[in-house]
Order: C-alpha cells, then sequence, then structure tokens
C-alpha cells in the first residue's frame, strides 16, 4: 500500500467510533502519533457496545455499558492524555434506526472544531476518522456514511479505518484495496496501542468462565491490531451540492413501513463475508445439532399449504439441511447459494439427485418457474434495494399457483444490513402477493404468501 499522507498541519484529530475499543483497534497508533504532536483530540462514541455479550449472566447491558465507557476513557487516557471523550449513548445495533441523531451530533463537534475566532481555518486541516463503510458490519458501515456526508458538508478531511474487512476481505480485490493507505507505527506507537486495548478489559478478557461471556476480541483480532502498521482508507466524500442517501432515523422494525425508509444507502453484504464465514466450519450455523434449528425446519414445512409441488426453489440453501427436506415434498429442488463451501457441504449432503447453483442474487437468479419459492433466513443480507429486486425476481419465478414462504429471524444481528422485520414488512407490501400465513414468534417470523386470491388450506379441500 500507498504510505498514509500525515502532514503537520493537522489542526485537529476527530475519532468517531461505534462502539468502545473500536477506537483502539483501529486507530490507536494515529492517536498516539498526533496526540504526541500537541495535536487537539475529540473521540465521539457513537454506541456503548451494551450488546457485545447479549445472553451474560454476569453483567446486564446497562452496566456492561457503564463498565465499557470507563474501560475507553482509560483507553484513551493511555495514546492521547487529555483528549475530549463524548458519549452519545445510542443503541448498539441500532445506528441506522438513529444515523439522523449521529449525523446532527457528528455535525455539532464537527463545527465546533473547525470554528476559529480569528479567520477560517484551511480546507481539510481537520481529520476526521471513522469506520470504514465496506467494513462489512452494520453500525460501523452507517457510522462511516455518515461521517462521510459530515466531513464532505464541513470540508474535513476523512480517514475510515476497517476491523471486520480483515476477517473476510479478499486482498487481491483490488477494488477494496486501491483507495488503502498504511501509516508505519513506531515502537512506541505500539506498545501504546497494545495498552489501549488491553483497557477494554470487557473485550479482550472473559467476563466469567460461562461461555456466554467469553471475550469478544479473541486473540486473532489482537495480533492483527499488534501489526507494525495501521490501514485507512481515504475516498471521496459526497459532496455538499448532492450529498449521499441520509441514513437518517426511520420507523421501527414490523412499523409496516417497507425497509427502504431511512437507509436507501444500506448495502448488501458481499460475497467474501459469506465465504470468510463458511472456510473451515461443516456447519457453522448448527442446523445438524441445534433442537431450535430443527423445530423451526418442522414448522416450516408444516406451514406449506400442499402437500407436493412441481418445483421448488430456495435461495441461501446453505449446506443443504432444509433442502433435503424440501426434497421430500418436491417433484424438483433448485438450491441457490453464493458460498462455495456451503454448496459443497450441501453436495455431499444431497448427492446428485438436486440441482445446486452458485449465483450472486439478486444480480444473478436461476432460470424457470417455481411453484415454491424458498427464502429462509436469507432476506436480511440483503441491503433494501437489493432486497427489493430479490422480492421482485422471486415474484417473477412464481406460476400462477405459487407459494413464497419467508422465514427470519428477529432479534438485531449488527452485521446484518437489515433485520427480519424489515424483509417481512416488504414483502407485505408487495401488491402481488397475499398473506395466507402469519407465525410470529419472539425468535423468528414465518409467513406463506400466494398470488391473489388467497384460499386457506380447508378452503382447498372443500372444509370450509
Amino acid at each position: 500500500m500507498a504510505p498514509l499522507d500525515l502532514p503537520d498541519g493537522v489542526s485537529h484529530l476527530v475519532v468517531l467510533a461505534a462502539h468502545p475499543d473500536d477506537e483502539s483497534l483501529g486507530v490507536g497508533g494515529l492517536l498516539a502519533r498526533l496526540a504526541r504532536r500537541g495535536t487537539p483530540v475529540t473521540v465521539v462514541v457513537a454506541t456503548d457496545g451494551e450488546a457485545s455479550h447479549p445472553d451474560s449472566p454476569t453483567l446486564t447491558p446497562a452496566r456492561l455499558a457503564a463498565l465499557r465507557r470507563r474501560e475507553l476513557v482509560d483507553a484513551v487516557d493511555v495514546v492521547a492524555p487529555g483528549a475530549v471523550v463524548l458519549f452519545l449513548g445510542l443503541p448498539d445495533g441500532g445506528l441506522r434506526e438513529r444515523g439522523g441523531a449521529l449525523h446532527r451530533r457528528l455535525c455539532a463537534v464537527l463545527t465546533a472544531v473547525t470554528e476559529d475566532e480569528p479567520g477560517h481555518r484551511e480546507r481539510g486541516s481537520v481529520v476526521l476518522c471513522a469506520p470504514w463503510r465496506g467494513d462489512g458490519h452494520r453500525d460501523h458501515r452507517v457510522a462511516g456514511e455518515v461521517a462521510a456526508a459530515v466531513a464532505g458538508e464541513q470540508g474535513a478531511r476523512l480517514l475510515e479505518y476497517p476491523i471486520w474487512w480483515w476477517h473476510w476481505g479478499d486482498p487481491s480485490d483490488r477494488t477494496a484495496t486501491e483507495d488503502m493507505r498504511a501509516l508505519m507505527l513506531t515502537p512506541q506507537e505500539r506498545a501504546a496501542k497494545r495498552l489501549a486495548l488491553a483497557a477494554h478489559r470487557s473485550q479482550v478478557e472473559p467476563l466469567s468462565p460461562d461461555p456466554r461471556d467469553a471475550a469478544t476480541v479473541g486473540p486473532e483480532m489482537l495480533r492483527h491490531a499488534d501489526r507494525d502498521i495501521e490501514v485507512f482508507v481515504e475516498a471521496a466524500c459526497p459532496s455538499p451540492a448532492q450529498p449521499a442517501p441520509s441514513p437518517a432515523a426511520g420507523p421501527a422494525p414490523g412499523s409496516g413501513h417497507g425497509p427502504g425508509a431511512g437507509s436507501a444507502s444500506s448495502e448488501s453484504l458481499p460475497a467474501g463475508f459469506f465465504d470468510a464465514f463458511y472456510r473451515g466450519r461443516s456447519d457453522p450455523w448448527g442446523f445438524e445439532t441445534r433442537w431450535y434449528e430443527e423445530r423451526k425446519r418442522a414448522v416450516t414445512l408444516a406451514s406449506l399449504p400442499r402437500q407436493r409441488f412441481r418445483a421448488g426453489l430456495e435461495i441461501g440453501c446453505s449446506t443443504g439441511v432444509l433442502t433435503a427436506e424440501l426434497a421430500t415434498r418436491c417433484d424438483r429442488v433448485v438450491g441457490v447459494d453464493v458460498a462455495a463451501d456451503a454448496l459443497a457441504a450441501a453436495r455431499e449432503r444431497l448427492g446428485d439427485d438436486i440441482e445446486l447453483l452458485r449465483l450472486q442474487t439478486p444480480a444473478e437468479w436461476p432460470e424457470g418457474d417455481f411453484d415454491l419459492v424458498v427464502l429462509s433466513e436469507v432476506g436480511y443480507y440483503y441491503g433494501a434495494s437489493d432486497l427489493e429486486t430479490a422480492i421482485s425476481r422471486a415474484v417473477g419465478s412464481l406460476t400462477a399457483d405459487g407459494v413464497l414462504v419467508a422465514c427470519h429471524w428477529r432479534h438485531p444481528v449488527p452485521e446484518y444490513p437489515l433485520r427480519g422485520d424489515d424483509v417481512h414488512a416488504a414483502l407485505a407490501a408487495r401488491a402481488e402477493l397475499v398473506r395466507l400465513v402469519h407465525h410470529l414468534e419472539e425468535d423468528f417470523v414465518l409467513e406463506v404468501f400466494v398470488r391473489p386470491p388467497a384460499r386457506s388450506v380447508a378452503a382447498q379441500a372443500g372444509l370450509a
């Protein structure tokens, strides 16, 4: 990579962290360097990271949030003594819904640090660091999008730092790496960064021996952060005259509004995310071992309104566990996934009787008509625009008597562009579909849609 150009004329460094510890993982060395130069530093923390241990038997989310705030202050004191720290207290995993609030607060910070009583500071002399828009983590992406918009409006220089990208990124992908720059760290800067990371004890050490309290920042991530370089992405910011779509706050999930509300700029998870997720893991979701998954499959199969189907299409077939059971109800089944390792496992499970295709939906889509289309735990991987395209292509694949089944996890997952409720709200909004089955639990929602008019199973059998 080309070296990062970091001139002496930086008048203020503002670091935006989506969660406490992002600032140490991504920019601890840069913080140490500019603080040593005497550059004023402000660290803005969007969320308190209270969702890092959602099932912890040791700490409630409120206690964990308070602990992580104290840890961040200690960490920043190591690398940038005297820095101003601002906690915004936005919900962990919910930055997309609070994008408007984040934009307003970050604008206020940049306005304050760029104001100069005698005159006007040179454009670009304020450096804003934020999580990279292409990081593959929802909160990070939204934080990066907001930072890019604010930097464009305020004339700040934007440097983005990847964190999750290192888990799934392909360094040979020039479209991702051409804007990356390397900051070589001195031994003193590395040592300061190491101490800052150690201050985040709730993340780098277990909270207790209970597996639910395991460290969230493991040895592999710590080894990466301990390298002698930090990597930044310096790409164009939106023009103030033509701002990027605002990730302003949208309606709550399940409110009946489509997922595009307030999230038009969201992007689908890249194919590399799934390749990395499946690599070396034969059953990453626990399809074969978890009673939860076994029961959910049983509910899905029981919800099918016909005993037999001529042709079934499963988008996101993964390792083929549900595909195998769909095959018992269909004369022909086509399974589609983007991850090569997942399809290899599915092929080993299903043999050659099931057609398996490696496609990156919705841009790529299988040909043919199907009287059963299944979207199970796949819709929330799409960005808002791609989801609408996927639904359109799924409906276009349905025969006149076709059935579309959708089933999705309802709890928020920070890495995913959408929630399960967003996906089902988008399906319910389509005029071409009528809901025949609605099964709602705290954990998942399962719905069956058909073309209008809908007739119940009893009506089809002449019982009602």
